[in-house]
């Protein structure tokens, strides 16, 4: 899973980021009968003590029309503890980790739950 969501990624990354994006955050969603997906936003603000951070979304990196998408029978706690892995290890080893760590915050999450914080300065 590693290598797909590292492909992804640096693919979602390739681009300028811009100027008002203070921190990330990955957003989960169960698209339903074992289908999950995941997007990446750019957030304009990061607060440890207000999980309603990425509600200040400044871009979706065009991954919204692009989201990581596959199939898992686990259920949405394990999911999220799953990729919350994937992820730190691409925040050590990633091609784009220090661009993410460059920011204030990276988080994952579902949209309609509380926000995993994975890195903050």
């Amino acid at each position: 899973m590693y290598h797909k969501v590292s492909k992804w990624l640096d693919s979602s990354l390739a681009q300028k980021i811009p100027d008002e994006v203070m921190a990330f955050c990955f957003n989960l969603y169960d698209d339903g009968n074992g289908r999950w997906s995941m997007e990446l936003i750019g957030a304009g603000s990061f607060d440890l003590d207000d999980s309603d951070w990425p509600c200040e979304e400044v871009t979706d990196f065009m991954t919204r029309e692009s989201p990581f998408v596959w199939n898992s029978s686990s259920k949405w706690d394990v999911v999220l503890n799953e990729m919350a892995d994937v992820l730190k290890k691409y925040l050590q080893h990633g091609k784009y980790a220090d661009l993410l760590k460059s920011k204030s915050g990276v988080g994952i999450g579902f949209v309609d739950g509380d926000i995993e914080v994975l890195f903050h300065r």
